[in-house]
């Protein structure tokens, strides 16, 4: 009950410029000598509460500490509460925990979220995702093996920078020693992680990150039309739910991706389909997907 009420208290005194120890006492139903105690146990705790003298007196926080709630609106404080709790549930990181506290102060109404974001999923390793955001903060070098686009299994010592969540996928962004140049790595493809005691050496600003020119892998990608039969609506809506998309009186839906940037995904997420979509454009992507059909029925022909 005790721990409550200084919780409470320092709510309170973080709210409000100034709160009479008799206000405190009356709320919560003690003496103002109980009140006095909890007061020096939040300063004790290192929460900087100042006493003021005189007929409107009583205890606060310094300003310095506290942020200014008219610096944000509520809906800027619920979005912001809500990005770094998916943050700190993803990172475990103790400084974003510490800044949702103190923004929770500044919520006018603890309301239930209009929006949630969750950012951890059954197909990241969040150990991972940890280890790289520590060896960013250190400014330390990195090891790891690479399964690259060729398939090619190889070695990387990098320079990490940041990272990015896009594409459904997590990315490293990094200065890549072995190709001397920077490079964007995915981490579902990364291996036997390591992070070296070698402090990064740059402090110049590389390069935009961009994840699309890599994913494209070269080839000539300026939009794609693909009409899914009405068995698969709602699987397709689910997969192409952004792009522009067209329903055909014998329930059918056709969407239109203009400028697609995984390539390999599309295609791959077409065949999940099996006969159920069609890709009417462009040629290169049909004759793509015949070739991998091809490859699976010989693959199955020769058990």
């Amino acid at each position: 009950m005790k721990l409550e009420r200084l919780i409470s208290i320092t709510y309170a005194l973080l709210n409000q410029e100034v709160v009479s120890a008799t206000e405190l006492a009356e709320k919560y139903q003690v003496s103002p000598r109980t009140i006095y105690r909890d007061i020096e146990a939040i300063g004790a705790a290192g929460i900087p509460v100042v006493s003021y003298q005189g007929v409107n007196g009583g205890f606060g926080i310094i300003k310095e500490y506290k942020m200014d709630r008219s610096l944000l609106g509520a809906d800027d404080v619920n979005s912001l509460i809500t990005l770094l709790h998916s943050t700190a549930t993803v990172f475990k990181d103790d400084r974003a925990e510490d800044t949702l506290h103190r923004l929770r102060t500044v919520q006018p109404v603890e309301r239930i979220p209009s929006l949630n974001l969750d950012l951890g999923s059954w197909r990241m390793n969040n150990a991972l995702l940890h280890e790289l955001r520590t060896a960013i903060t250190d400014r330390r070098v990195v090891r790891f093996g690479y399964i690259n686009a060729k398939n090619a299994h190889v070695e990387r010592v990098v320079e990490p920078f940041n990272l990015q969540f896009k594409y459904y996928s997590w990315y490293l962004h990094g200065y890549c020693r072995t190709r001397e140049d920077y490079r964007v790595f995915k981490l579902s493809r990364m291996t036997n992680l390591m992070t070296t005691e070698e402090e990064v050496c740059r402090s110049h600003a590389p390069p935009a990150m961009n994840v699309g020119a890599d994913l494209r892998r070269g080839r000539d990608m300026t939009g794609a039309v693909i009409r899914f039969d009405a068995s698969a609506v709602a699987t397709a809506l689910d997969c192409f739910y952004a792009e522009e998309r067209r329903f055909d009186e014998a329930g059918s839906l056709t969407i239109r991706i203009v400028n697609p940037t995984d390539v390999d995904w599309l295609v791959s997420t077409v065949l999940s389909f099996g006969g159920d979509a069609y890709v009417e454009e462009p040629a290169w992507m049909r004759q793509e997907i015949r070739d991998k059909i091809e490859k699976l029925r010989a693959r199955y022909e020769e058990v």
